[in-house]
Protein backbone atom coordinates (compact mmCIF):
# COMPACT_ATOMS: atom_id res chain seq x y z
CA UNK A 1 0.00 0.00 0.00
CA UNK A 2 1.29 3.51 -1.14
CA UNK A 3 1.23 5.67 1.95
CA UNK A 4 2.42 9.45 1.90
CA UNK A 5 2.19 11.40 4.94
CA UNK A 6 2.52 15.57 4.36
CA UNK A 7 2.26 18.60 6.19
CA UNK A 8 -1.72 19.98 6.16
CA UNK A 9 -2.03 22.95 4.53
CA UNK A 10 -4.94 25.36 5.17
CA UNK A 11 -7.10 24.63 1.97
CA UNK A 12 -7.07 21.29 4.32
CA UNK A 13 -9.06 22.46 7.34
CA UNK A 14 -12.16 20.64 5.94
CA UNK A 15 -10.55 17.11 5.85
CA UNK A 16 -9.01 17.62 9.27
CA UNK A 17 -12.48 19.11 10.07
CA UNK A 18 -13.94 15.48 9.05
CA UNK A 19 -10.94 13.53 10.62
CA UNK A 20 -11.94 14.79 14.22
CA UNK A 21 -14.92 14.46 13.63
CA UNK A 22 -14.15 10.82 12.91
CA UNK A 23 -12.08 10.78 15.67
CA UNK A 24 -14.11 12.10 18.05
CA UNK A 25 -17.34 9.23 17.11
CA UNK A 26 -14.69 6.81 17.82
CA UNK A 27 -13.85 8.02 20.90
CA UNK A 28 -18.00 8.51 21.81
CA UNK A 29 -17.43 12.06 22.25
CA UNK A 30 -18.81 13.85 19.01
CA UNK A 31 -20.69 16.13 20.65
CA UNK A 32 -17.60 17.95 22.30
CA UNK A 33 -16.96 18.97 18.71
CA UNK A 34 -16.69 22.69 18.66
CA UNK A 35 -14.49 23.62 15.71
CA UNK A 36 -14.87 24.34 12.35
CA UNK A 37 -13.39 25.54 9.13
CA UNK A 38 -12.76 28.77 10.13
CA UNK A 39 -11.82 28.31 13.73
CA UNK A 40 -8.82 25.72 12.54
CA UNK A 41 -8.11 28.22 9.70
CA UNK A 42 -7.31 30.51 12.43
CA UNK A 43 -5.76 28.78 15.03
CA UNK A 44 -3.69 25.96 12.94
CA UNK A 45 -2.10 28.77 9.99
CA UNK A 46 -3.35 32.13 11.42
CA UNK A 47 -1.42 31.78 14.99
CA UNK A 48 0.36 28.42 14.16
CA UNK A 49 -0.90 27.12 17.26
CA UNK A 50 -0.61 23.63 16.34
CA UNK A 51 0.97 21.72 13.57
CA UNK A 52 -0.99 18.65 11.57
CA UNK A 53 0.26 15.88 9.65
CA UNK A 54 -2.09 13.99 7.13
CA UNK A 55 -2.21 10.44 5.98
CA UNK A 56 -3.16 9.90 2.34
CA UNK A 57 -3.27 6.46 0.20
CA UNK A 58 -4.45 6.13 -3.48
CA UNK A 59 -5.29 10.18 -2.54
CA UNK A 60 -7.63 9.73 -0.18
CA UNK A 61 -7.44 11.22 3.06
CA UNK A 62 -7.43 8.55 5.88
CA UNK A 63 -5.93 9.87 8.60
CA UNK A 64 -3.86 12.49 10.99
CA UNK A 65 -1.97 13.85 14.06
CA UNK A 66 -1.99 17.13 15.41
CA UNK A 67 0.40 18.28 17.24
CA UNK A 68 2.25 21.04 19.07
CA UNK A 69 5.22 21.84 20.99
CA UNK A 70 5.68 22.31 24.74
CA UNK A 71 8.66 22.86 27.17
CA UNK A 72 10.19 20.71 29.52
CA UNK A 73 11.88 22.37 32.48
CA UNK A 74 13.68 18.81 33.40
CA UNK A 75 14.64 18.57 29.98
CA UNK A 76 15.54 22.02 29.37
CA UNK A 77 14.34 21.95 25.87
CA UNK A 78 11.02 21.72 24.07
CA UNK A 79 9.17 18.42 23.56
CA UNK A 80 6.67 17.42 20.88
CA UNK A 81 3.18 16.73 22.18
CA UNK A 82 0.77 14.60 20.27
CA UNK A 83 -2.82 15.79 20.90
CA UNK A 84 -4.61 13.21 18.46
CA UNK A 85 -3.61 10.16 16.19
CA UNK A 86 -6.22 8.86 14.07
CA UNK A 87 -6.85 6.51 11.43
CA UNK A 88 -10.11 5.62 9.60
CA UNK A 89 -11.68 2.45 10.75
CA UNK A 90 -11.37 0.73 7.09
CA UNK A 91 -7.66 1.53 6.85
CA UNK A 92 -6.48 0.48 10.42
CA UNK A 93 -3.95 -2.58 10.57
CA UNK A 94 -2.36 -1.42 7.25
CA UNK A 95 0.72 0.64 8.87
CA UNK A 96 -0.73 4.13 8.39
CA UNK A 97 -0.84 4.88 11.87
CA UNK A 98 2.91 3.31 12.45
CA UNK A 99 4.00 6.01 9.04
CA UNK A 100 2.23 8.65 10.54
CA UNK A 101 3.91 8.35 14.10
CA UNK A 102 7.21 7.28 12.75
CA UNK A 103 6.96 10.69 11.17
CA UNK A 104 5.84 12.40 14.43
CA UNK A 105 9.19 10.87 15.68
CA UNK A 106 11.38 12.15 12.91
CA UNK A 107 10.04 15.66 13.08
CA UNK A 108 10.40 15.27 16.98
CA UNK A 109 14.59 14.18 16.11
CA UNK A 110 15.13 17.06 13.36
CA UNK A 111 13.60 19.93 15.72
CA UNK A 112 16.00 18.58 19.14
CA UNK A 113 12.98 17.37 21.30
CA UNK A 114 14.09 16.41 24.63
CA UNK A 115 10.82 13.85 24.44
CA UNK A 116 7.27 12.84 22.97
CA UNK A 117 4.26 12.55 25.22
CA UNK A 118 0.69 11.96 24.19
CA UNK A 119 -2.44 10.88 26.45
CA UNK A 120 -4.34 7.63 25.77
CA UNK A 121 -7.79 6.29 26.54
CA UNK A 122 -7.88 3.67 28.97
CA UNK A 123 -9.78 1.18 26.79
CA UNK A 124 -8.27 1.79 23.84
CA UNK A 125 -6.10 -1.30 23.49
CA UNK A 126 -5.07 -1.40 20.26
CA UNK A 127 -3.46 2.31 20.08
CA UNK A 128 -1.99 0.79 23.84
CA UNK A 129 -0.50 -2.19 22.76
CA UNK A 130 0.85 -0.54 19.77
CA UNK A 131 2.33 2.59 21.87
CA UNK A 132 3.94 0.14 23.98
CA UNK A 133 5.40 -1.61 21.07
CA UNK A 134 7.09 1.33 19.77
CA UNK A 135 8.90 1.07 23.80
CA UNK A 136 6.42 4.29 25.16
CA UNK A 137 6.07 3.81 28.46
CA UNK A 138 3.03 4.77 30.54
CA UNK A 139 3.32 6.91 33.51
CA UNK A 140 1.13 5.83 35.80
CA UNK A 141 2.30 7.88 38.37
CA UNK A 142 0.50 10.68 36.94
CA UNK A 143 -3.25 12.07 36.48
CA UNK A 144 -4.24 14.16 33.60
CA UNK A 145 -6.33 16.75 35.19
CA UNK A 146 -8.32 19.29 32.63
CA UNK A 147 -9.90 22.88 33.14
CA UNK A 148 -12.51 23.35 30.69
CA UNK A 149 -12.15 27.43 29.15
CA UNK A 150 -16.01 27.27 30.83
CA UNK A 151 -14.32 27.24 34.24
CA UNK A 152 -11.71 29.95 33.88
Amino acid sequence: MNILIKQAKREDCQVILDLIKGLATYEKMLDEVTASVPLLEKELFDELNANVLLAYTQEKPVGFALYFYNFSTFKGKKGLYLEDLFIKKEYRSRGIGKELFNSLIDIAKTNNCGRVEWVCLNWNKPAIDFYKSKKATPLGDWITFRLDESNF
